[in-house]
């Protein structure tokens, strides 16, 4: 138990150092990066002295430090992320022009934003990997018990091409295909669960294979092990044989493979939602990059690092469950 706590109090304490650090670079990027935020707000047609009083007000001719710990104090003491230079409280975009008393009543706070649009993600993405692995585990499993023979090289070969097709390419063969030719789902937007049938399919289409080789090359290697030939000796069954040794030391490298398969999805959720302009988080980073909305994009940055770390850290910590020889 204390080496559990140890192992969390030191992963967790790099982690927010590695948080922090990511918020700084992405700061700085933002900042020293073209474009003014106060003539965004402010509108194009707004003369100088109208936006160095805008810019005055925002703190942006503070120095850079002195931004940065503000940020920073009010995420840490407050929960309080800013608010959107571009959505309104109704999420959709606004032009600039409105003036700073309209900048904190009138823009949508970021937390807002990220909450309305962080559960449809989530679903898309459990979605997605739910199908990844309901298909995956009988494949790779089956092949790896069967190494060597062509069942394991046609799993290798299918993997191979699905794995060399872009998922952008993926998704408009399908909404080629199911939505406009056979009108069998809807492809553009959200209304419903069904919105998220052809999104999830193309998640999985991209994840299986991964999933796929990392079952059967891990089965393959287990079975080949001196302690997993002779347990028949032992008087192990077939059935405790793979339960106990070959699954389970298997299970670490999928493990592995599984947390470098959810720290990617971020990418994939960022093609595949404005593919399908569906409204999820992915959308709305697209979105808030294109804008310069400096506020969000900053506190997606920093919801993106924290998810990658928790995904590494909870990685080690399960696979040292299903191995004890590992030392984290």
């Amino acid at each position: 138990m204390i080496a559990t706590f140890s192992f969390l109090a030191r992963r967790l304490s790099q982690g927010a150092l590695i948080v922090f650090l990511a918020a700084l670079i992405v700061f700085t990027l933002l900042r020293v990066g073209p474009g003014d935020p106060a003539r965004m707000l402010a509108g194009g047609l707004s003369d100088q002295a109208s936006v160095d009083a805008l810019s005055e007000k925002m703190g942006l001719n503070d120095p850079f430090l002195v931004q940065f710990g503000k940020y920073v104090g009010g995420i840490v003491l407050h929960g309080d992320f800013g608010q959107s230079y571009i959505r309104s409280e109704s999420g959709l975009s606004v032009g600039g022009g409105h003036g700073d008393d309209q900048t904190r009543s009138d823009r949508a706070d970021v937390l807002s934003l990220l909450g309305s649009r962080l559960p449809l993600s989530l679903g898309l993405a459990l979605a997605g990997l739910g199908l990844a692995l309901l298909v995956s585990a009988p494949i790779g499993i089956y092949a790896g018990l069967r190494a060597g023979k062509w069942q394991e090289s046609l799993s290798i070969m299918g993997s191979s091409l699905l794995v060399s097709m872009p998922s952008f390419w993926i998704a408009g063969l399908l909404v080629l295909l199911i939505s406009i030719k056979l009108k069998w789902l809807p492809a553009v937007g959200y209304e419903g669960p069904r919105y998220l049938i052809l999104p999830a399919i193309v998640l999985a289409i991209e994840m299986a294979p991964i999933f796929i080789r990392t079952w059967s090359s891990a089965i393959s290697s287990m079975t080949r092990r001196d302690f997993v030939r002779v347990a028949p000796v032992r008087g192990l069954g077939q059935r405790q044989i793979f339960s106990r040794h070959v699954l389970r030391g298997a299970a670490v490298p999928f493990i592995n493979t599984l947390g470098v398969m959810l720290t990617s999805l971020i990418g994939s959720l960022l093609v595949i939602e404005f593919v399908f302009d569906f409204p999820g988080l992915g959308k709305l980073t697209v979105e808030a990059v294109l804008q310069r909305d400096f506020p969000l994009v900053q506190a997606i940055a920093i919801i993106i690092s924290a998810f990658f770390v928790l995904v590494n850290i909870a990685v080690d910590f399960v696979s040292g469950l299903f191995d004890p020889r590992l030392d984290y």
